[in-house]
């Protein structure tokens, strides 16, 4: 009876993100009052990501009992990266050439280009991929790297002898829990981080933004709450025979956190710990699909830049083959995986699909005042995206173990 009543993590931060925008919109000028609360939130997120992609890879992988388990799970999440990513571009292709907003565009507010000139090569990735000092890549928070280097590091721990490997597999067990622990506080700070991070949006881009660019907005908005809560819903269910939408209110929490900060990155401490603890998955495929999606998996990312980049060939008046098509398809699809979990990364790799089809790089000024919020869509979609694989493979390995797969 002496119990407070408190209201749900959900409802409080519903009511910190409206608060967020009326505040943005009444006294914008206090704005740095937002900016300073959701600066301390950001950091207190990001401060986790390095120590706990770490440990939760390395520990994910030591607790995959044979290599051909770790393979299996490996070709499962990678089959999944490329499936829902593949569904969410052909989405956004055939919106935008359905509805084709980029026709009687207004070209004037194309005044300031701000893609850069600059090469993607495959082949970059790759090289990066493999760290020269680790400890270098940690201080400056290159996550593919170290992905990496915890992969080799579980996978190698998991075969030496018992009496190597316990003290080292002690410590990184504990170094992710005292992670959870920290996650937890800075979960309950999310109201008030939300609030700043929505505040501060709103007040510096407002709400008149959009302009002619309102059916472009919706083309893509609706590309993404499509693969959002239509595509990835059903892919749950054909795979688990499962509630999607109820694990969809499960997740909740890191999906409105990816929504703020536009950082599936920084969000991802929260996610592996809700992933974990209110849906039920495993450390075991938490910790190895999660750090892996947040880094490559980008469908929302690559659904809104071939969607834009085909706007965009539609307000120059510039007509694309079929050729052309396929080309922004692979394309889309190739830089989505370079895209970091950072925010509007997917503006700058823009850059790339256009110089893949010869279209004018100037072209990326033109959805610029809209780009943040469409940044916050699509990175919820990534977020939801790559939990919903976490969901279904667990269920799948689940399975395998029962002797039911």
């Amino acid at each position: 009876m002496n119990r407070r009543f408190r209201f749900p993590l959900s409802v409080q931060i519903i009511v910190g993100a409206l608060l967020g925008v009326v505040a943005g919109v009444l006294i914008p000028e206090y704005a740095g009052v937002g900016q300073f609360l959701g600066t301390i939130f950001l950091r207190l997120l990001k401060m986790l990501i390095i120590p706990l992609i770490f440990s939760s890879i390395v520990m994910g992988v030591v607790n995959t009992a044979s290599a051909s388990s770790f393979g299996r799970m490996g070709l499962r999440t990678f089959g999944w990266y490329l499936t829902t990513s593949l569904l969410a571009i052909l989405t956004g292709q055939l919106l935008v050439n359905l509805v084709r907003p980029g026709v009687g565009t207004d070209l004037s507010v194309a005044v300031d280009p701000v893609a850069m000139e600059q090469g993607f090569q495959f082949r970059d990735i790759l090289i990066n991929l493999v760290p020269e000092n680790i400890f270098r890549v940690m201080a400056d928070g290159q996550v593919l790297p170290i992905i990496f280097f915890a992969l080799l590091s579980g996978y190698f721990m998991g075969r030496m002898g018992d009496g190597l490997a316990e003290p080292l597999v002690r410590v990184t067990d504990s170094l992710y829990h005292l992670m959870m622990k920290i996650t937890g506080f800075v979960i309950k700070l999310a109201p008030i981080g939300i609030l700043g991070l929505i505040y501060q949006t709103v007040a510096d881009t407002g709400l008149g933004v959009f302009g002619n660019l309102a059916l472009y907005f919706l083309t893509v908005l609706g590309g993404l709450l499509i693969h959002f809560f239509l595509t990835l819903p059903l892919l749950i269910f054909m795979f688990t025979r499962k509630n999607p939408y109820r694990f969809m209110r499960q997740m909740f929490a890191p999906l409105i956190t990816a929504f703020s900060t536009s950082s599936s990155s920084a969000t991802l401490p929260l996610t592996i710990r809700t992933i974990e603890e209110d849906v039920g998955v495993s450390n075991r495929v938490a910790g190895f699909v999660l750090p892996l999606g947040a880094t490559i998996n980008m469908d929302g990312t690559a659904l809104y830049e071939c969607a834009a980049v085909i706007f965009i060939a539609q307000a120059y008046g510039i007509p694309l083959s079929m050729t052309q098509q396929v080309v922004i398809l692979a394309t889309a699809l190739l830089v989505s995986i370079g895209a970091a979990g950072i925010p509007m990364a997917g503006l700058v790799m823009m850059s790339v699909i256009l110089k893949a089809v010869h279209l004018p790089l100037e072209g990326v000024a033109l959805i610029i005042a809209v780009d943040r919020f469409l940044d916050m869509f699509r990175t919820a979609t990534n977020v939801m995206s790559d939990s919903a694989g976490t969901f279904i493979i667990d269920h799948r390995e689940k399975l395998l173990e029962a002797g039911k797969g």
